[in-house]
Formats: C-alpha cells, structure tokens, sequence
C-alpha cells in the first residue's frame, strides 16, 4: 500500500463517521484554541510591557536609595543609610559617558487656583525630565536650567490639571498654590496620557529641591541618568559605583540598568506566559483521552475490515500504521481547526478591544500543533496495536 492509498483509506474512514470525528477532533481544537488565546495574551502583555518601557531610552541607569538585599542584621543595629541627594547627582552627572541626570521626588498634594481646588501627584524633578517623557508643550516653556539646590519656585502642569484648574485661560505666569507653597506656572504640557502607571497629565512637575522642602525631606526617591552608548554598560556602571561608595562609605544604594529590569521582566512574562499556555494545554489531554475512546471503538466496530486487510497480505505493521495515522490525523485535523478558532477570537479581540494587547506567539502555536500530533500518536498506540494483533480468522468470523 503507497502513500497516497494510505492518505485514502483514512480519509474514508474519517468521512464515514463524519459526526463522531467532528466532535473527537473538536475535544483537540478546544485545547488549541484555548493555547492560542491565553499565550496570545500573554505575548501582547510581554511586548507591550517591553515598548512602553524601551519608550524612554534602553541606555538609562536607575540609582536607589537602599541596597536590595536581605542581610541578617540583629535587631536595634542603627540604619547608617545617607539620603540620596541632589548634590549626588550633580556628581554623577560629571562622570565620563553620562549625557543627562535627573532626580525625582513623587508627593501627593492639594493645588489651587482660580478658587478651584484639586489633589494631584506632584512630581519633583529636573528639567531633562522632559527628554525622559518625550513631552511636548501645549504653552509656555520647560522648567528652566535654575541652580539644582535652589531653583525658583516654577511649575510646569499637565494638561488635566491645567484644565481643570483655568478651563480655556491661558494660565503661563498665573499663580498656584502647591500644599500651601505658591509657585509659578512656566509652561503647560500637551496630553501624553498613562506610561506605566504614571499619568503626566494629571500631574505637576516642580524642581526636585522645592519638593524635598515641600515635603520636608532630605532624600530623593531616585537618580536617573541616560548613558553615551559608545561606552559600555559595565564601565558605567562602575563608575557610578566607585563614586557612590566614595560618597557615602557604604554600599547603601542600588544601582539598575534598563537592559538588567528588561530582561527580568521578560523573564518572568515568559514564565506567566508558559504557565497560562500549560493551563490551556490540559484540554488537549482531554481532547486525547477522547481519541483514544473513539479508535478503540473504531477497532472493535472495523474488526470485519481489518480481518480482510490481513487476508489480502497487509502485515500486523501496516495495519498498526493505518490505525496510528488515523489517530494523528484526527489530532491534526483538531489542531488546525482550533488554530483558526484561536486566530479568529485573537483577531476579534484585537478590533473591539484595541486597548487589550495580544499577539500570536508563533513559538507557542508551533508547539500546540507539535503536542497535538504527540498526543494523536500516543492516543492511538493502544488502539493500533490491538488491531495489529487480531487474528485474521477470527477477525473474518466477527459481525
């Protein structure tokens, strides 16, 4: 018996019971589907996650206060952690290969202004914050380059707050009153809407030294600073080390790539996104234990037929292949058709749900279809091999 015979009789035997192959298949196309959608999902995330933060440069540096770790301390050693300063920044700023620094302070405060009062994030800074943010200026102008230590008072404010503070009046040089303090308007921002959580439109940006006395600290929540790429990563990051300890005695900072918190992100979004797909991959089992019913039942009804294969000279090997073939191409068959179920419901999620990422992973597809043809085979072993070893002459006496 060649190839294309072989291709015929399981296509006969498929079609004869088209039904009952429909719904087997359906149990594997379920399982598929499912697979598709939920590592779709967890692909869109991953990406997503990666461009909203590759958005603001993959050459920046993070410097924290506080050293990530856990160490046995006894308790009531005293903490000789030193604030994070401004005066550390401008330091760092001098460092060889390091284009802009910023320094960030966050705070909750009341803002008022034309008798309008509301709660905002006020955001103290630098004015290369701009750089990071990609910002652009509805009116006015950016926080200016005033002495990091002691800036004047000026704000910069979102476009919701500047709304909903003085409606359609042009608010550049009006006053505002930050947690009682009263500051400047320079400038106002156009929408840029929600990065990672921050919204820039339902802030203000004020210089990092006001906020620290707004808010009567002394240490800042962070140190960020863009790198020239033609220096490495390492050597910058030394530097910033060497520096640091100089500065401070102790290794009481963290410092942190962008490169180092993308792939750790995308390492744990691999893992999230494997776990969903294994979670969907359980309805293919389910799918394979329905094979496994359905050609051990097809063996019992087709014992007549598989008694004429043997007399007609087919061997116990090629009556195991037909057998074990029909299996996978019922698995297969379910594997595409869930394919397209998947595609389609990702495809319609991605037009009425624009705002939900999702996105095929070719990878995991591959897979899901690969897993299929596995369990169609193994499903189909049992099944095949009792067909193989029937005996001819009983086989031909069976109704």
């Amino acid at each position: 018996m060649i190839g294309a015979d072989v291709f015929r009789y399981i296509s006969q035997a498929i079609g004869f019971h088209r039904l009952r192959s429909f719904l087997t298949s359906l149990g594997i196309a379920i399982g598929v589907a499912a697979v598709v959608l939920l590592t779709s999902m967890g692909s869109g995330l991953n990406h997503y996650l990666v461009s909203e933060f590759s958005q603001f440069g993959t050459n920046n540096i993070a410097i924290q206060p506080g050293k990530h770790d856990t160490v046995g301390l006894s308790p009531g050693v005293p903490n000789t952690q030193r604030p994070l300063t401004i005066a550390d920044a401008m330091a760092v700023a001098q460092l060889p290969g390091v284009q802009s620094v910023i320094t960030n302070r966050l705070g909750n405060s009341e803002v008022e202004a034309n008798d309008r009062v509301r709660t905002t994030l006020v955001l103290g800074t630098s004015p290369a914050i701009t750089d990071y943010l990609d910002a652009r200026l509805q009116a006015g102008q950016f926080l200016p380059d005033d002495d990091p230590l002691s800036a004047r008072p000026l704000v910069l404010l979102g476009s919701t707050v500047y709304r909903d503070l003085f409606g359609q009046r042009n608010a550049v040089g009006e006053r505002v009153r930050i947690a009682g303090s009263r500051f400047r308007v320079v400038g106002v921002l156009e929408s840029k809407g929600d990065m990672l959580g921050f919204n820039v439109d339902e802030a203000v940006l004020i210089p990092a030294s006001r906020a620290l006395a707004l808010y009567n600290s002394d240490s800042l929540l962070e140190i960020a600073l863009k790198y020239d790429t033609s220096y490495s990563l390492e050597e910058v990051m030394s530097n910033i080390k060497r520096l640091m300890l100089a500065r401070h005695g102790v290794e009481d900072f963290t410092i942190v790539s962008q490169q180092q918190m993308l792939e750790t992100l995308d390492s744990i979004l691999e893992v999230i996104t494997f776990a969903v797909g294994a979670l969907g991959g359980i309805s293919l089992f389910v799918g394979g234990v329905g094979i496994f019913t359905v050609m051990t039942i097809a063996v019992r009804e087709r014992t007549h037929e598989i008694g004429l294969l043997r007399s007609i000279g087919s061997t116990r090997q090629l009556v195991q292949t037909l057998f074990l073939s029909e299996s996978v191409a019922l698995a297969l068959f379910g594997g595409l058709f869930g394919l397209a179920i998947g595609a389609g419901l990702v495809g319609t999620i991605a037009l009425f749900l624009p705002g939900l990422p999702v996105r095929i992973s070719p990878a995991y597809t591959a897979l899901a279809l690969a897993v299929c043809s596995i369990i169609g085979l193994v499903a189909g072993v049992a099944p095949a091999r009792r067909a193989a070893h029937l005996n001819p002459l009983d086989a031909l006496r069976s109704e």
